[in-house]
């Protein structure tokens, strides 16, 4: 008997490894598991796993490496790129951190925080806040995402300007290797200098050298004061000059910087009908400053905003006067990503320039889509701090969707073509997973190729981990 291909033998196997409340093959129990939040990928599984120790999930990869049975492993699945959903349909098995999902740690003194993999990010922040401590990492998904697949992702958000990337929050690393040995690189240690930083190796690696168990992460005190205000200004051009004085005038206290265009505003409305923009402007920009007690953030924004006025880089500014008017802010920017999905099929992207590079990006890809594609309707806004926008393109209303997916590859190949030409990234926070992987590996430079293909066959000599995410084929790098 077999269920998916599968050998009833083998299906007991993995049962035996994870326990009956560890697996799940029928259909309708897999299908959380076998799509992504946007409803734009959709994949196949032979089982998922679901382990609740790192002793299980080194039984798990053990035996699917015996078996020869590829692992997806997965995380809290509100990735964009396919990277921890199987559409290829190889016959693997889904590895979900779900049930490993303990805070092991909260180390106030040390600003140090350990948990499993599984753990949601929103339980992380919420354990450092109890501890009058802050994590930053901060994404639209950090209620359902987890800190493992943050970390395998090298997930960005809105506090990168003032913190970094996942990559410069995290201490250290707990990771189940291809072979099913476990690799400790928990220390809590800040500097370390001994040589390679293998944790490293990891971030980013999208599961595809081994599966994240455990995160050791950077905790910060937590800001005494918040300051956030809206602002109006008349192009990409005065945001980007804007954000050079706030460097200067507010130095490192800003922990957000973001614009939207205000095409955006009417998709945060499809989220909330009550929504009002504070202003009036073709661009709108976010700021956040935060600091300890000692300083005075509202007297020194408003005298950078009246001094950024007075040279005409803003045509109107709105406080917030409550933590409650920050968060309905912050619901704008958050709102419109979820507007576009509801919206539909659209051309995502995640691009990223140099600072001073956004408004020729944005002026560009405007350009293309008008003159190649009328009709379809972009949204640009991000994180300009970082240089990471996301250029997105809704298709018209009533064009059929397979009609829209063909010529949304030939929208994404042209913008992809108009940042290459900048010096530009195709990926600056989603990572590549398989829906970018064609473009990414074209991309690549000789050298760039056999570096990563020498790590790959190194550290997953049969090619089990994730196979698809990352390398366009299992040949690539064999």
């Amino acid at each position: 008997m077999t269920v998916h291909g599968i050998p009833s033998e083998v299906l007991a196997a993995l049962a035996g490894a994870v326990g009956p409340m560890g697996v799940t093959v029928d259909a309708a129990g897999m299908t959380k598991y076998l799509g992504d939040w946007s409803g734009d990928h959709h994949g196949g599984a032979v089982a998922v796993l679901k382990p609740a120790s790192v002793t299980e999930v080194q039984a798990v990869v053990k035996l699917c490496g015996a078996l020869g049975l590829r692992i997806i492993p997965q995380g809290g699945n509100t990735g964009l790129v396919a990277g921890a959903v199987d559409i290829e349909a190889r016959g693997a098995v889904v590895v979900s951190l779900e049930r490993l999902n303990a805070i092991r740690l909260v180390d106030a003194g040390n600003f140090i925080l350990q948990a499993d993999a599984g753990c949601i990010l929103q339980h992380i922040k919420d354990a450092a806040e109890e501890q009058d401590c802050l994590f930053p990492l901060a994404l639209g998904a950090q209620g359902s995402c987890q800190i493992g697949g943050n970390a395998a992702s090298n997930a960005g958000g809105v506090n990168v300007l003032r913190y970094g990337m996942a990559r410069d929050l995290i201490l250290g690393l707990e990771v189940v290797l291809a072979d099913g040995e476990l690799w400790n690189g928990l220390s809590g240690l800040r500097k370390d200098n001994c040589g390679y930083d293998l944790k490293q190796l990891f971030i980013g690696s999208e599961g595809t050298l081994g599966i994240i168990t455990g995160v050791e992460v950077k905790l910060f005190p937590k800001p005494a004061r918040v300051e956030t205000a809206y602002l109006g200004v008349a192009s990409f051009e005065a945001a980007v000059a804007l954000f050079r004085e706030a460097r200067r005038g507010c130095s490192d206290l800003i922990s957000a910087f973001e614009i939207i265009g205000s095409e955006c505003i009417d998709l945060a409305r499809l989220i909330d009908a009550n929504i009002v923009a504070p202003v009036d402007a073709p661009v709108h920009v976010l700021i956040e400053l935060s600091s300890g007690g000692a300083v005075d953030l509202r007297a020194m924004l408003v005298e950078f905003l009246a001094d950024a006025m007075e040279k005409g880089l803003i045509t109107a500014a709105l406080f917030a006067e409550s933590g409650a008017q920050a968060k309905a802010f912050w619901a704008i920017r958050e709102g419109l990503v979820e507007g576009q999905a509801k919206r539909g099929y659209h051309v995502r992207t995640d691009l990223a320039v140099r600072i001073l590079d956004i408004p020729a990006l944005i002026d560009q890809a405007r350009r293309f889509v008008a003159l190649e594609h009328p009709g379809w309707l972009p949204q640009a806004y991000g994180h300009a701090g970082d240089g990471n926008i996301h250029f997105n393109v809704l298709p018209p209303l009533g064009l059929a969707e397979r009609d829209a997916r063909t010529a949304g590859a030939d929208i994404t190949a042209g913008l992809y073509q108009i940042v290459n030409s900048l010096g530009g990234s195709i990926s600056a926070e989603h990572g590549i997973g398989r829906t970018r992987h064609s473009a990414f590996w074209a991309g690549l430079a000789p050298p760039h190729r056999r570096l990563i293909t020498a790590l790959k066959n190194a550290l997953d000599p049969a090619g089990l981990m994730n196979p698809g995410c990352l390398f366009p084929s299992m040949e690539t790098f064999s």
